[in-house]
């Protein structure tokens, strides 16, 4: 049964558990300060109590000295001398011969319970204390034995004495409960204060996060604690900033690839709505679009496979002609514009599969055809440490001025210069490139017009 009511208390403390961290820690410091309090006041009271039972017992002792000296233990037996003093004998004063009673306080007659305590404890012979607890009137009786043959009984009332005990106990009572008000209010306020920058950095955190800003917070002018959570922040937001990146990178790269066979797909439709088309139009028109479609989905299955990191260890090689010799026949070329592939070993073979490698060179050529003035000119060739493909156009070229510039995603020399391109072919080239373990470089000795190197392993 008990176990079953635990069972049924958790979920209740879980709900009435503070939902805040400043919540939690002032009731952790309240708790903590409760526990000290209340060891403190039993010990302070405990203290207090026999502090005041040996004050009590040093003036019971006392008076029972000075009582001793008006007794006299002769050899006529024990009496009670007369003093100038005695009305020490009226203020709670037993004295015993033996266990004879000879003289009490006019208060107390022989059948009371103090005389019969008194009794008992003369009896007992030495020096002893004992308390009697009666309703309302505790008495404290202490007894001194005179030379074996007489004892003197001494009572006080302990009510003022326990009074003075119960006040301080009400008093130390009254100040832990100021002291736990105060040390609950206090924690709150300096936890408040000590988590306001945290709010503050998990609100720039958020608003930075969703517009991909730059800023940071780095770890000066923080405490120790704030700066491993600003370094850790940054982290955290240098992180989304690349996944944003990778993400904007790829869709545009996709967008950019695509774009190619998705004209070709509208231009065969175009070309096939134009007029009425026979059988073999009709056929030829779907072979290309069907083509146009494969080559698409080509595209998106490289870019994914490099996005999710696989290209690099993609298994495959590639037969260098058969592919820039596809490339020359799916690209759109201008009349004007003559492209000469020239493979000097035949049955060369790259270590790329078919699909990166056309998704290499693509980009090359499609800028080459786009400068070009006259002829587009694509050269393989076999070296010592793999295969190179050589691609040159008669075009004005690269400025010497943005050839540093020229593989940084989103860069134009000219962006007015009337042709079409959003900058993404030679940046996306050399990172496929390199994810094979090739290279992809501008021929900056190449005159006239602009000269790019393909560099990859051998089949």
């Amino acid at each position: 049964m008990t176990g079953v009511l635990s069972r049924q208390a958790l979920p209740l403390l879980a709900r009435l558990a503070p939902r805040t961290l400043r919540g939690r820690l002032s009731l952790v410091a309240l708790t903590t300060a409760a526990f000290l309090m209340v060891i403190l006041t039993v010990v302070f009271n405990t203290v207090v109590r026999q502090h005041l039972q040996r004050q009590a017992d040093d003036e019971l002792h006392t008076r029972a000295a000075a009582v001793a000296t008006t007794v006299d233990t002769g050899r006529t037996g024990v009496r009670v001398r007369e003093t100038s003093n005695d009305g020490l004998l009226d203020t709670n004063v037993w004295i015993y011969a033996g266990t004879h009673l000879l003289e009490r306080p006019p208060s107390a007659p022989p059948a009371s319970p103090v005389t019969r305590a008194a009794t008992r404890l003369a009896a007992r012979g030495g020096q002893h204390c004992t308390t009697l607890d009666r309703p309302g009137d505790p008495v404290r009786l202490c007894a001194r034995d005179i030379a074996g043959t007489a004892a003197v009984v001494t009572a006080l009332n302990l009510s003022p004495y326990r009074s003075s005990a119960d006040t301080l106990l009400f008093a130390s009572l009254t100040l832990d409960a100021a002291v736990l008000a105060c040390t609950y209010v206090l924690t709150r306020m300096a936890v408040g204060r000590a988590l306001r920058p945290v709010r503050t950095m998990t609100d720039q955190a958020t608003q930075w996060s969703a517009v991909a800003s730059t800023a940071r917070f780095g770890a000066a002018g923080h405490p120790a604690e704030l700066a491993r959570l600003g370094l850790s922040l940054d982290a955290l937001l240098d992180r989304i900033r690349a996944v944003l990146r990778h993400e904007q990178r790829l869709t545009a790269e996709l967008s950019h690839e695509l774009r190619t066979p998705l004209s070709r797909i509208i231009a065969e439709l175009d070309w096939w709505q134009a007029r009425p088309r026979s059988g073999a139009d009709t056929r030829a028109t779907h072979a290309a679009i069907a083509d146009a479609a494969r080559s698409m989905r080509t595209i998106c299955d490289t870019l994914l496979d490099d996005a999710r990191g696989s290209a690099s260890t993609a298994p495959g090689t590639a037969d260098v002609l058969s592919v820039l010799c596809l490339l020359a026949e799916r690209l759109q070329i201008p009349g004007h514009v003559k492209v000469v592939v020239d493979v000097t070993h035949p049955g060369l073979e790259a270590g790329v599969p078919p699909a990166l490698l056309e998704r290499i060179v693509s980009p090359l050529l499609d800028n080459a055809l786009r400068y070009a003035r006259s002829q587009v000119t694509v050269v393989a060739s076999r070296q010592p440490d793999g295969v190179r493909v050589d691609v040159t156009d008669d075009g004005p070229g690269v400025p010497p001025s943005f050839a540093g510039q020229l593989f940084q995603p989103g860069r134009r020399a000219d962006p007015v210069d009337g042709h079409g391109g959003a900058g993404l072919g030679l940046p996306l080239a050399r990172r496929l490139a390199r994810s094979a373990g090739g290279e992809v470089a501008h021929a900056r000795g190449h005159a006239p017009g602009a000269g790019f190197v393909i560099s990859l392993p051998a089949g």
